[in-house]
């Protein structure tokens, strides 16, 4: 725009002229993260079939692997595989998702390309290799066992360095925008890069043992640990599987309804009110734990004052659609699901946050069946609605067949519907089996395995429904495909942008000034955003009454800490609890209640947030170890009816000892007291150990006796005693479980 001075009768006036400008928005970017969206999303549901099927069918890998399941070093194994599967579903799905969505609306609602192409395809090529390392990592049994960051150290910080990148990329975009006021969606991607930033860094705090190792220790321990966890982890559904994903909302849903969102005030009252009260509800999932009782309170509060925002947004969604075009617009359908099911998920998750539901449902698949309403319902047809809304726009056509994409809807909903509600089911079964008393004061159902076994006919129902998800996929990968070869790709979108002088509000508000200054923005966000984590995790780190040491705790010896590392990597700790509640029924099954003291030397905390199978705390000596070497082989063999998988390859597999000293050294700068002649003596004590364990297994079982000098026999000089197996350091930090806090040497 330009200002020249005129004269018009003998006076001097400024006058405005229109400033046209033309340029090309990059949709090449946009069609890559869109590409790799689809493929993404259809492995991460892949897996999640595989997963579901071991549920009731746990011999399933050895179809595979037949009799060398034993030296397949566990890359079939059910923990590995739900780590590649909620990190394929959350960061490679639903991330290259917010990626596709945001490349393509930043550019549109700023009038601009994106500051940088070289910085769009390091961010897409950088995500996607960081995807296919964390696959690698995981199958190696590489992670940190932290619900969705299991990544180790190096991933932490490719994380970090590629989600920077893209916040460069859009920050410049937006300061150089052609328009004065930024939009709701913008907010959303703002807010989501700022808190994900604060989350991801400080829940991924850890030290690595070596410079040239892959291993690292968190320096929280214990409850601090927990907190943090879970801070992040229910923030990560927050501010990765939530506030992005309404910046979308926010965008395509008034595209494709053809009018614009029905309320600009309520936009604002959702955004800053959705993102800082959201901080707040983490410890939700730690109620009834070890955690202190007012930061449990602060989590209930909170999550019950997310309903407001939440709803609120839910309803602007709603409003804005065109319901008298719905039977005839395949998107819209996609988007009343999607904002259903978010309208859903955000009244049971409240509701799961109070005591009472708590108590019925945390540890079992209510769980389950609450996140995937999320990750299915809201997260996935929302997804869908996006893909093909912009497959039209870019290839510049019509969808191949309106047909199929109404038989993938209809499919994807059944799917969903035949998925959840066996698992509310067999959740109300799980809690009440377990909760059951006789008359005399004894429980009904004092071995776990018979819960596990009433179950499984609603695993196998789960199983149809993911199947008729991946079946309405299909039928929309096939229309993708015969949409984008009728229709023509336009690789830079022209643009015309017309600058005037008119204000876009004759009435200038706080917020119409705050979206005209996209760092104050920042910076405000970053802020409301803060404030929930400093007041509930500071106390927590600097007051040592939160978390009572208790003198009978004592650190684990160099075997066990090998063995705990061990259940870290087959995620052990996906399927098995470290937290007894102080439930009558917990504590009859599970003996004492857990106390903050006992963990103080856990780094990482393994409380767990589902129970496939028992409670793990009060493991130690509950069972003789020759017990724990059979079930390792083949849990069948000791529970009848179990649906654990095996773990031969532990029992063939020599221990590294290499790293011992490494680890226990870092463990002492994290404060575990260790003194240098427990760190001199390591190997010895490990060996000494390990022996003792090696000669009760014999004793308790000589046929074990038996099968190993068999082997000896066998493989010769290739062969090392049964002490030097990775099985006998697991078997000692599961017979160590509980016994601290029991008094038992």
């Amino acid at each position: 725009m330009k200002e020249v001075e005129v004269e018009r009768e003998g006076k001097k006036e400024k006058e405005r002229w229109l400033k046209i400008e033309k340029f090309y928005y990059d949709n090449n970017i946009v069609k890559a993260f869109l590409y790799a969206t689809i493929f993404w999303a259809f492995t991460g549901f892949l897996v999640g079939i595989i997963l579901s099927l071991m549920l009731f069918y746990p011999n399933l890998p050895e179809i595979f692997f037949g009799h060398n399941l034993k030296y397949e070093n566990g890359i079939m194994g059910f923990g590995r595989l739900r780590m590649i599967h909620t990190t394929t579903v959350i960061f490679a799905f639903i991330g290259n998702l917010i990626f596709t969505g945001s490349y393509y609306s930043l550019q549109r609602l700023l009038k601009s390309r994106m500051y940088s192409d070289l910085l769009s395809w390091i961010h897409f090529w950088g995500w996607q290799i960081f995807i296919l390392l964390s696959w690698i990592t995981f199958f190696l049994g590489i992670n940190t066992s932290k619900e969705y960051a299991e990544h180790e150290w190096p991933l932490d910080i490719m994380i970090c360095i590629i989600w920077i990148i893209y916040g460069i990329n859009m920050i410049v975009t937006i300061l150089k925008r052609r328009i004065k006021h930024i939009y709701v969606s913008i907010w959303f991607f703002i807010g989501t890069w700022v808190s994900v930033s604060i989350l991801h860094i400080f829940n991924n705090l850890e030290l690595p043992i070596s410079f040239f190792s892959l291993k690292s220790y968190s320096i929280y321990a214990g409850v601090q640990d927990a907190l943090v966890q879970w801070w992040y982890g229910h923030n990560a559904v927050a501010f990765i599987l939530t506030t992005p994903i309404l910046g979308l909302m926010y965008y395509f849903v008034p595209k494709a309804s053809g009018k614009p969102i029905f309320s600009y005030k309520l936009s604002i009252l959702h955004f800053w009110s959705l993102i800082f009260i959201y901080i707040w509800a983490g410890p939700h999932h730690l109620i009834y734990t070890a955690l202190p009782a007012w930061a449990q309170m602060l989590g209930t509060i909170f999550s019950i004052m997310l309903i407001a925002p939440s709803w609120g947004g839910m309803l602007n969604g709603f409003l804005t659609l065109t319901w008298n075009k719905i039977n005839k617009n395949h998107i819209l359908k996609y988007f009343v699901l999607s904002l259903t099911f978010y309208g859903i998920a955000t009244f049971e998750g409240p509701m799961l946050a109070t005591k009472k539901l708590n108590a019925i449902a945390h540890f079992t698949d209510w769980i389950i069946a609450h996140v995937h309403i999320g990750t299915l319902g809201w997260n996935g047809f929302l997804a869908f609605g996006v893909i093909y809304w912009l497959v039209e726009k870019l290839w510049n056509t019509k969808i191949y067949s309106k047909l199929y994409a109404n038989i993938h809807f209809f499919i994807g909903t059944l799917g969903i519907l035949v998925y959840v509600i066996p698992m509310y089911l067999s959740a109300i079964r799980q809690s009440k089996m377990w909760k059951q008393f006789n008359e005399d004061g004894s429980l009904t159902n004092k071995n776990f395995v018979k819960s596990v076994i009433s179950i499984i006919p609603y695993y196998k129902i789960r199983f149809i429904g993911g199947l008729l998800y991946m079946l309405g996929m299909i039928f929309m990968i096939y229309n993708i495909y015969k949409t984008i070869k009728k229709g023509y790709f336009i690789k830079n979108e022209a643009c015309k942008s017309i600058t005037d002088s008119k204000k876009e509000f004759e009435v200038e508000t706080f917020h119409n000034w705050l979206e005209k200054k996209p760092i104050t923005f920042f910076l405000l966000s970053l802020i409301v955003v803060s404030i929930g984590g400093i007041v509930e995790i500071l106390p927590n780190m600097i007051i040592k009454s939160n978390t009572p040491t208790l003198t009978s705790v004592r650190p684990y010896t160099p075997l066990e800490l090998e063995g705990r590392d061990l259940y870290i990597r087959e995620g052990c700790n996906g399927c098995h609890s470290q937290m007894v509640r102080p439930f009558r029924d917990e504590v009859v099954r599970y003996r004492e209640y857990s106390k903050a003291g006992e963990f103080v030397y856990d780094h990482p905390f393994l409380w767990g947030s589902k129970r496939t199978g028992p409670d793990l705390a009060r493991e130690g000596g509950k069972n003789p170890s020759s017990w724990h070497f059979q079930h390792m082989y083949d849990p069948r063999s000791t529970s009848p009816g179990s649906i654990m998988p095996r773990y031969p390859w532990l029992i063939y597999r020599k221990l590294d000892k290499s790293k011992t000293l490494l680890k226990m050294k870092v463990m002492k700068k994290l404060g575990v007291p260790y003194l240098e002649k427990d760190i001199e003596n390591a190997y010895n004590y490990l060996d000494r150990q390990a022996g003792l364990i090696e000669k009760e297994i014999y004793k308790e079982s000589p046929e074990i006796k038996q099968q190993i000098n068999f082997q000896k026999k066998v493989y010769g000089k290739k062969f090392f005693p049964l002490k030097e197996r990775e099985i006998i350091a697991i078997i000692s930090y599961l017979q160590r479980l509980g016994k601290d806090i029991q008094g038992i040497d």
